[in-house]
């Protein structure tokens, strides 16, 4: 795994079509914006989990049984869809 320092507003370049910019940091959240080809399926790995595990691939279950992808940003008391 390729691990990145960026700031807010700043870039990266996945190949020569897909760029992932830093829109927004707010304490342990960060706020991303992609742009890619519509060609490109974009999704958040719960999402992508769901839509293969409906597709016959059976459950992403990591070590400890929990399933991966799940929203692990929710804090007591906290909205999870906090706007930067």
């Amino acid at each position: 795994m390729l691990v990145l320092s960026r700031c807010r507003d700043q870039s990266i370049m996945i190949g020569e079509e897909v760029e992932v910019t830093i829109v927004c940091i707010r304490g342990d959240r960060v706020r991303l914006g992609i742009t890619a080809p519509k060609r490109i399926p974009v999704h958040r790995r719960e999402v992508y989990n769901a839509i293969h595990d409906k597709a016959g691939n059976g459950n992403r279950k990591d070590s400890s049984g929990s399933f991966k992808g799940r929203n692990q940003c929710k804090n007591k008391g906290e909205n999870n869809e906090d706007q930067c």
